[in-house]
């Protein structure tokens, strides 16, 4: 614990005293307080207008300065209100409680419609996380503040997160025209507040458990060149309709390519259309032979 020690100063003004002290007091700030309600956030000053002569407690970052009235004369009270300073810091006591303000963020949000009727795209003006998150209910949200959060809203069913968007799927008891505008603002006002999304423990476990994407030493050629087509001429489509598309498995034998569909993605009544007439044929023309079909494995 800091020890202090008070050092008596004289000012210009002989009705004002300062008490410097060894350590810092405040968090680089002033205050003035006139009167003991003023001084309800700091318990030191409040204790020092119970001392019938002081007038007006200044507090800066390394002294306190005390204006008295003309009842006292400073050289009768000082070492006495010194003493008392000393006892009361020494004592671990709080001088002002400070508090940090939240600085607000400057962030829009608009939703957008995506392909699944149970999803929608809220589209942040800033990066909100650094690699995308799935959450299928509230206990898999427990490292995402703001998954949790958006959770509590009974018709939040699903929470994907991607670089600058949420994408939410509802349950069907709720319309898109009464909680868009709900939703919208829970999410503008989580990322205004400075608040973290998803912890950063997380974010590192995540890139620990990298998908079978970021493991390419381990994969076959074949393998290799479906996700680079995959990361290249799929993903920012799947991106821009609120989803994300996983590499799963390639079976040479079958020549089948095994997918993970997330986000708006998964569930979308319109994904088997995707998957056959979109990114089937494109690995299809783009593979040759190699490629007979792909499969979504979780839809």
């Amino acid at each position: 614990m800091k020890e202090y020690v008070i050092t008596v100063r004289e000012t210009n003004n002989p009705a004002i005293l300062k008490f410097e002290t060894n350590h810092f007091l405040t968090q680089h700030k002033n205050y003035e307080f006139k009167n003991i309600d003023e001084a309800k956030d700091s318990p030191l000053a409040q204790q020092l207008f119970y001392l019938p002569f002081v007038k007006t407690v200044y507090v800066s970052g390394n002294f306190i300065a005390l204006e008295r009235f003309d009842i006292v004369d400073w050289n009768d009270v000082k070492d006495e209100v010194a003493q008392q300073m000393v006892e009361y810091l020494n004592a671990g006591e709080p001088v002002v409680l400070e508090t940090e303000k939240t600085v607000k963020v400057a962030v829009t949000v608009y939703a957008e419609v995506t392909p699944n009727p149970a999803v929608m795209k809220f589209v942040a003006s800033r990066r909100i996380v650094p690699t995308t998150l799935e959450y299928k209910n509230i206990d898999e949200a427990k490292d995402s503040a703001l998954a949790r959060e958006l959770f509590h809203f009974p018709f939040v069913k699903e929470v994907f997160l991607d670089e600058n968007y949420v994408s939410v799927t509802k349950f069907d008891v709720a319309e898109w025209d009464d909680i868009t505008l709900e939703l919208r603002e829970h999410i503008r006002n989580f990322i205004a507040d400075g608040k973290e999304v998803a912890s950063a423990q997380s974010m590192v476990q995540k890139a620990q458990e990298a998908p079978v994407n970021g493991q390419q030493e381990n994969l076959d050629d074949t393998s290799k060149q479906i996700i680079d087509i995959l990361e290249e001429y799929v993903k920012p489509a799947v991106a821009s309709d609120g989803g994300n598309i996983l590499f799963k498995s390639y079976e040479q034998e079958h020549k089948r390519v095994n997918v993970i569909l997330q986000g708006a993605c998964s569930g979308c009544p319109s994904s088997t259309f995707t998957l056959k007439n979109g990114i089937e044929t494109m690995l299809k023309n783009m593979m040759g032979d190699k490629v007979n079909e792909v499969v979504a494995l979780n839809g």
